[in-house]
């Protein structure tokens, strides 16, 4: 069969609702195909224009394939908007301008039991280069959940003992189907947020979690990131990039790399439009310079729109509508309704929402002190609570009620706790308790005779090369911090000023005579000094400051820790050495020290290595405390030590044994002593008006060297010993950020 026909992919699908293999449908285009061919420029990270690019109308050609109970078995089609096709019309593979031979296949959904009686259905094979995490829709359930937590980061508790556990989830049973918009409420401290992260396998780390979370018969594990979405309470972004950057950056970090450039812009532009941001591509997530920058509304459909980005088959959303006035609530929860009927899980923590709002739930499953008080339709929930003595008023809000009768009223905390686990005791011998069951373990018992693709197909998800994430990461940061005012621009003009004031004060002063010498060593530790301690302090809240989004981004898989260290980093090179070089020409020239090449060269390049090791001892302070306040308060002392052996204040043959050993840790010492060499090597004349035996003259440039125990010899090496140290900080500080990261 020619690689240019499309051949047709055969599902059977069966027609039980609660059975129904959710099927993906990706049609072709329309017959339409467009010639791409991935080049070198597709590997650059570009800001696309995705609005009103040519053949984006923004309505991207999915056709979807509604089921009997009303749950879509459509997704995202074969190609957006006409990309993604070679000339020839065969979807694009892997590679450059290479194709992937397709074949007649027949695939049978294990649900066998009902799929006999069903007819078959033929569907176009979707484009390889679109991956999607699978072409059925998720089931998801739970039997007998119950979850733990320590409280230590390590998972450590007393020896392991149990007795010393909180029990958060206590054997908590539930399912959501495809199709399914879930609500789960309860009271402040019943467990939602708990009960859904471990859904979602996000928990945090030294949380014990037994029973079993099944997704389409397979159990949970890392592949959840990969297939599913989740959506965090608090909106986390990098406020100076825009809407499209930001986007574009989600892009390429979360999409298979096989996904063309043509196809990638569709994919956002078609996410946009949904998501109704298209009016604010270009608008600052958080800080512009017009003071224009996104809603709370926006921000949170901006957070929905990347979670969107990997076509996910379940989404998890905590507390979507917390903080937004009640229009864009119910835009935000009509969005999820919509993404629900195209045949998406969605499992949503809510708190109080309308009456409007929750009757847009398809079931609701209530919390009440981690033990489950009813799963069902939200009408079915009302009843079961009026069997049990709880009629919610008229013209009352069914979800205020709902957990109201839940909640623990204070002064009566015994009573209140007694009436909610009556309710729970009640509902697990109800009818509908039994119902839920029986759907589990028909889920459980079909995981036994099925074949669910999930795990398979993460594995031929391929995620962008280490180099393409590291310059993704690294544009990024350096967009941020060219933005930030704080950062460049202020900080660019303050060094600027003490330039020029410290130049000015040692200016005429620099000259070679018994009082130009302590002139010049002044103005060499002023240089040193200035280089070293506002630039250690300026970047403590770097890492503390983008640790949260750090923390979210690396666990959902986009990247490594050492692949967001290293970028930070090499994003503030180019300020690390621009402004320290600037800053020696103004302040080196002005006060009017040594005019040669040599003794130039040497100084600005002790500067630069200077400012740049103490930004490197910053970093490592900054990764090694949770807070700002306690690295500052731990540097403080280091820096006092690193300022007293700098050699300009004791000689460093005289230091006390029990404090020798801090002067091979001084970089200032080290920069002390070559700039020191650089303006005295080879002077061989220095004035000496009136001398005596309480006051000797200094009379050649080797006698300011002997006085401060300085050796010519060790110029070169002084340099090296400052690039190690360098070395050394960073080493630690990413170690320190990869433990924190580990451990939380």
């Amino acid at each position: 069969m020619s690689t240019n026909s499309l051949s047709s992919l055969k599902l059977t699908r069966s027609d039980n609702p609660p059975l129904a293999a959710y099927t993906d449908y990706y049609a072709n285009t329309n017959g339409r195909a467009t010639s791409h061919t991935p080049t070198d420029a597709d590997e650059q990270i570009e800001m696309l224009d995705v609005v009103g690019m040519p053949g984006s109308n923004g309505e991207g050609n999915s056709k979807h394939k509604i089921d009997g109970n009303g749950s879509a078995i459509a997704r995202r089609s074969n190609s957006l908007n006409g990309c993604g096709s070679a000339a020839d019309g065969s979807p694009l593979a892997s590679g450059a301008g290479s194709h992937m031979a397709i074949t007649d296949i027949s695939v049978t959904p294990p649900r066998s039991a009902s799929a006999r009686n069903s007819s078959e259905r033929s569907l176009p094979l979707r484009s390889y280069s679109k991956w999607s995490p699978t072409e059925q829709g998720a089931t998801l359930v739970w039997r007998d959940l119950c979850v733990y937590t320590t409280g230590d980061p390590d998972g450590s508790s007393g020896g392991g003992s149990m007795h010393n556990m909180k029990r958060i989830i206590n054997n908590s049973t539930g399912a959501v189907q495809p199709g399914n918009l879930m609500a789960l409420m309860g009271s402040s401290g019943s467990g939602k947020t708990t009960l859904m992260s471990t859904l979602a396998f996000r928990q945090p780390a030294g949380t014990i979690v037994q029973g079993d979370i099944l997704i389409n018969g397979r159990r949970i594990g890392p592949f959840m990131h990969r297939i599913s979405g989740y959506v965090y309470q608090d909106d986390l972004f990098i406020d100076t990039l825009t809407v499209l950057e930001h986007m574009t950056f989600m892009a390429h970090l979360r999409l298979d790399r096989r996904v063309s450039r043509c196809e990638r812009k569709a994919i956002i532009n078609d996410l946009l439009e949904r998501t109704g941001l298209l009016s604010v591509v270009h608008t600052r997530i958080g800080s512009g310079d017009d003071k224009k920058m996104l809603s709370g509304g926006e921000r949170k459909r901006l957070a929905f729109a990347v979670e969107l980005l990997n076509d996910p088959v379940i989404l998890f959303c905590d507390e979507p509508t917390t903080g937004l006035d009640s229009f864009s609530a119910q835009q935000l929860v009509q969005t999820l309704y919509d993404l629900a009927k195209k045949g998406t899980t969605i499992l949503c923590t809510i708190h109080q929402p309308s009456s409007q709002l929750f009757d847009m739930f398809n079931n609701v499953l209530l919390l009440a002190d981690g033990r489950v008080a009813f799963t069902g339709s939200p009408q079915n929930a009302l009843n079961f609570f009026a069997e049990n003595g709880y009629h919610c008023p008229e013209a009352y809000n069914p979800a205020d009620f709902l957990i109201g009768v839940l909640a623990t009223d204070p002064g009566y905390e015994q009573a209140s706790q007694r009436s909610a686990q009556h309710l729970c005791d009640m509902f697990a011998v109800s009818g509908a308790a039994k119902q839920r069951d029986m759907l589990v373990n028909l889920e459980i018992h079909m995981a036994q005779t099925g074949d669910y693709p999930f795990e398979a197909e993460v594995e031929a998800f391929r995620s962008a090369a280490w180099y393409k994430k590291f310059h993704v990461i690294w544009y990024r940061a350096s967009l941020s911090m060219m933005r930030d005012p704080t950062i460049q621009r202020m900080r660019f003009f303050q060094k600027m000023a003490m330039a020029i004031i410290i130049g000015a004060c040692f200016a005429g002063t620099t000259t070679v005579s018994q009082l130009g010498v302590q002139a010049v060593q002044g103005a060499l530790f002023v240089m040193i000094s200035e280089n070293t301690y506002h630039p250690m302090y300026s970047v403590l809240n770097v890492f503390p400051q983008g640790f949260p989004l750090f923390l979210r981004e690396t666990r959902s898989g986009m990247y490594s820790t050492a692949q967001y260290y290293v970028a930070n980093i090499l994003a503030m090179l180019p300020g690390m050495i621009v402004e320290p070089l600037l800053f020696v020409i103004i302040c080196y020239w002005i006060s009017g020290l040594r005019a040669t090449f040599f003794a130039f060269s040497i100084t600005a390049i002790s500067v630069v290595l200077v400012m740049n090791v103490a930004t490197a001892c910053g970093c490592f302070f900054s990764t090694a405390f949770n807070s700002v306040p306690l690295a500052m308060a731990y540097l403080v002392p280091v820096d006092y030590i690193f300022m007293i052996t700098s050699g300009i204040f004791i000689k460093i043959s005289t230091l006390p044994m029990a404090f020798y050993w801090t002067q091979f840790l001084s970089w200032m010492l080290y920069a002390n002593e070559a700039m020191t060499i650089a303006q005295w090597s080879g002077v061989q004349n220095i004035t000496c008006f009136e001398e005596s035996e309480d006051l000797p003259c200094f009379h050649t440039g080797q006698d300011v060297l002997d006085k401060y125990s300085f050796n010519e010899a060790h110029l070169y090496r002084n340099l090296l010993a400052i690039v190690a140290i360098y070395f050394g900080f960073h080493i630690l500080g990413y170690y320190c950020l990869w433990r924190r990261a580990k451990k939380i």
